[in-house]
């Protein structure tokens, strides 16, 4: 007595993908990850380097403008 379990067979499971699907799943994924990885590096360093980079230059301005007053 052999057993079979019929939703194990690849031709008749519906969860299967086929390969093309496969790879549009795997290029999604990998869009996904990319732009996850992107954000993060956009928010813990290029934004704060932007933000922190132009308040330093506009001080400059500021105590420049004050010496010249004087």
């Amino acid at each position: 007595m052999v057993l079979s379990l019929p939703y194990l067979k690849l031709k008749d499971n519906p969860i299967m993908f086929e390969f093309d699907q496969y790879l549009g799943f795997l290029a999604f994924l990998t869009i996904l990850t990319i732009g996850f990885w992107l954000m993060i590096f956009l928010l813990t360093f290029v934004i704060p380097y932007w933000v922190f980079g132009s308040a330093i230059e506009r001080f400059k301005e500021i105590m420049a403008e004050r010496k010249e007053k004087r």
